[in-house]
């Protein structure tokens, strides 16, 4: 299955969540088998990266937004793992500073996105500023309806300069929702996890949704493109954004720089650097005798 023909948003696209099976899985695939295919992409993932990071002419940011149990967090530590930490940094948005709320509301997120070479994660991302400010009406209709355009205008900047985006909207239902409350509630682990917003915000579901939609049907963009991604299977999750990222990755003919030194000079150097390191333990050793 091409996973990206399969979950993204076409642009100009009617968005209906509803519509969409959040328990979706292919039917060809198996947690066990999925485990095996995942690790896959994971490790071409790594691979890439380290091209993405030697290439230097290129970056990628990926973007996951969810509501609240979505699997953020659980993306984050199983799909991306594998990559080198030097060239990748996750960030998340929440409530703005003091600083940051003197500016505007793309101020902040410019500054995280990623120079060449990197690739960076939004665990939350500049689109709070369509959905949690839309449906707590923190700013009025008139101010966050005008952001879809800054937000198209905004990621075409970054992909001009040489900035590839993904977008994964984790589309979870609410009983699968409330399950994992409750695995929370169950886990003494879990428990730092729990806020009484958890509840109190399932009231605004409907609300949410809405905001979602509009969200997806008006910044899902041929180059910046958003993917709905059934995830309440997590193993199937899992393999649809590793396969994804992987994919992109490769699509972005990466390749390493050319060479700068003389290889057989330096080659050279070394032989003769190794053969006086090997004269020179020889004496050392004949020394100690």
């Amino acid at each position: 299955m091409d996973y990206r023909k399969r979950f993204m948003v076409e642009p100009g696209a009617k968005v209906r969540l509803g519509k969409i099976d959040p328990s979706f899985s292919d039917s060809r695939k198996s947690p066990k088998k999925a485990a095996a295919e995942i690790q896959n992409h994971v490790d071409r993932m790594a691979r890439l990266q380290y091209l993405l990071y030697a290439d230097g002419s290129q970056s990628l940011l990926v973007v996951l937004q969810a509501i609240d149990a979505g699997g953020k967090d659980g993306v984050v530590r199983h799909v991306f793992s594998a990559m080198n930490p030097q060239g990748t940094s996750v960030f998340g948005f929440k409530q703005p500073s003091r600083l940051e709320a003197a500016h505007d509301f793309l101020w902040r997120v410019h500054l995280r996105t990623p120079a060449k070479g990197e690739v960076v994660i939004f665990n939350r991302s500049h689109y709070e500023d369509v959905l949690i400010v839309r449906v707590h009406k923190q700013v009025p209709k008139a101010v966050w309806s005008k952001r879809y355009d800054l937000i198209n205008d905004f990621e075409k900047t970054l992909v001009e300069n040489g900035t590839r985006i993904l977008k994964f909207y984790l589309h979870i239902s609410p009983a699968e929702q409330l399950a994992r409350f409750k695995q929370r509630l169950d886990d003494p682990a879990r428990h730092w996890k729990i806020s009484e917003a958890d509840y109190s915000e399932r009231k605004l579901w409907t609300d949410y949704t809405e905001a979602f939609e509009e969200a997806l049907e008006r910044t899902s963009t041929r180059h910046a493109p958003w993917f709905v991604i059934p995830s309440n299977h997590k193993w199937f999750r899992n393999l649809a954004i590793s396969a994804i990222v992987a994919d992109t990755l490769d699509d972005m003919k990466l390749k390493l720089p050319p060479t700068q030194v003389d290889i057989a000079e330096i080659r050279r150097k070394y032989h003769a650097a190794a053969a006086r390191q090997g004269r020179l333990g020889h004496k050392r050793s004949g020394h100690r005798a």
